[in-house]
């Protein structure tokens, strides 16, 4: 008959068992897997620990906890309890006496499935063979079940933030070996789930652990190169989301989207700019509908370029115009355009760490002293950029870097009534930084950048070197303040 024995400890008790200090020996068939340990994956023992156990038994204590049933569910060493089962049937077989089992039961864990799962995910965390995806599920699970005062311990434990739990949910989208290589890279959870919100975008893995390579290399925990590398994955990703729109409403619209003649092939389709009726008379999106060679093309801006597929088996007039070769004048202009697509992109996408960074300022306890004097000197010289922005009332930027909810619908007369003295400095830099955004909101910014809009940037990203790397200026700002740099022409 499966008994249960209580003797004195034999080892001290950890801190998360103090509520459990007798060990107590189990017959190992009343030990079943607990549905909150959180190894899901390689739960079997290997030949050497059966053959180990055989000879000696289970050395280390495993942790149960009791159920209905009367058997005991082990989040703890279920894989040396099912070594203890395999050599207890051998042993029956041969005639020679089967051992028990130590281990602690924790009755105070019943009905406790977070922080029990929490418990075997520390205990199986840092073992040889757990995978990544069991560790993010475990963290998954085992934080939503938990109260808030257990989260917070567990969040401490596991070196996780208060998001961890949703992180891990968007991180097992990855595949395992994404995952691994992710852990390897040295990723931590909330970088590991950026990776899977991006991961579709081409090359961003490659990218993200360069980016991290960077921080890493500089050796001072910031992640201000992974930040901005993130941004700019995030815009790509947007701008493919709304590529994908207008050729999802052109499909819709029963539209064919003309794609590049392959090698050799001839290009028949031509803009509908570009011809006329057999009459001579223009031809337009809506003359053209009934036409079987109606079709379009995507311009830069995704907007739709109507074409007509195939004009001359449709009678359509090619306009009369003069065909120049295309020269290397043409070649560079269609460079130059290309990079200042893609540069006006990168600005835009830059602004989310920067202003990000601008926020931690704010919300700090205290304000860096150069960042104060900057803010004293635009109050007290009221240059034109700041003059006009005040003379616009806007506030919603003011109110979201000093963190007040609904920043939108902000009454910032109210704020300032709450603000403490220790802050007027925080707020008056939030209110400068904001106009600072305001002056270079456009996304051309970067081709003719100013000596005050490089001013500002270039205090942010000394700033950031002094908060150990946190923020890094984006590739396009970087070459925007090139010529602004105190050495610079020198």
């Amino acid at each position: 008959m499966a008994t249960a024995v209580s003797t004195s400890p034999t080892e001290p008790g950890t801190h998360e068992e103090e509520h459990a200090p007798q060990i107590v020996y189990l017959d190992p068939e009343l030990v079943v897997r607990d549905e909150c340990n959180a190894r899901e994956q390689d739960t079997e023992p290997d030949q050497d620990l059966i053959n180990s156990v055989k000879e000696i038994g289970v050395e280390e204590t495993i942790s149960v906890r009791p159920r209905p049933d009367g058997t005991y569910g082990a989040f703890k060493g279920w894989r040396r309890a099912q070594a203890q089962q395999a050599a207890n049937a051998a042993a029956q077989e041969d005639g020679r006496p089967v051992r028990r089992i130590k281990a602690h039961v924790r009755e105070d864990l019943v009905g406790r499935d977070g922080w029990t799962r929490f418990l075997s995910l520390v205990e199986n965390k840092h073992r040889e063979g757990m995978s990544q995806r069991d560790i993010l599920k475990s963290q998954e699970l085992s934080l939503i079940g938990m109260s808030d005062v257990e989260r917070r311990q567990a969040a401490k434990a596991l070196g996780v933030g208060r998001d961890a739990a949703k992180q891990a949910k968007t991180a097992q989208k990855l595949d395992d070996a994404t995952l691994r290589r992710a852990a390897a890279g040295g990723m931590d959870l909330e970088q590991t789930a950026q990776l899977a919100e991006v991961e579709k975008v081409s090359g961003a893995e490659r990218r993200l652990m360069r980016a991290l390579e960077r921080d890493h290399k500089e050796g001072n925990g910031g992640r201000g190169h992974w930040d901005q590398e993130m941004a700019l994955l995030k815009a790509e990703q947007a701008d493919a989301a709304v590529r994908a729109k207008a050729e999802k409403a052109l499909k819709d619209a029963d539209i064919p989207l003309l794609g590049r003649p392959g090698y050799g092939e001839k290009d028949l389709s031509r803009p509908l700019t570009s011809l006329t009726t057999g009459l001579g008379n223009p031809l337009t999106e809506d003359n053209h509908k009934g036409c079987p060679g109606h079709s379009a093309r995507l311009d830069d801006e995704h907007q739709p370029v109507w074409h007509c597929a195939d004009p001359a088996a449709h009678g359509h007039k090619v306009r009369p115009q003069p065909k120049k070769p295309r020269t290397q004048a043409d070649e560079e202009a269609a460079e130059e355009r290309r990079k200042v697509i893609a540069c006006n992109r990168a600005w835009k996408a830059a602004a989310g760490p920067r202003q990000d960074f601008v926020s931690r300022l704010v919300r700090a306890k205290t304000l860096p002293d150069t960042a104060r004097v900057f803010a004293l000197e635009i109050l007290l010289t009221v240059p034109w950029f700041y003059s006009s922005w005040t003379d616009k009332h806007e506030s919603e930027t003011v109110a979201r870097f000093l963190g007040v909810k609904e920043p939108q619908n902000a009454d910032l007369t109210e704020t300032a009534g709450q603000l403490p003295k220790a802050r007027t400095a925080n707020a008056l830099f939030a209110h400068v930084a904001a106009a600072c955004e305001h002056h270079i909101r456009e996304p051309k910014t970067w081709s003719h950048l100013t000596a005050p809009q490089a001013r500002y940037l270039l205090l942010l990203e000394a700033l950031g070197k002094d908060d150990n790397g946190s923020y890094q200026l984006s590739e396009v700002e970087t070459e925007a303040v090139a010529p602004h740099r105190p050495h610079a022409g020198s």
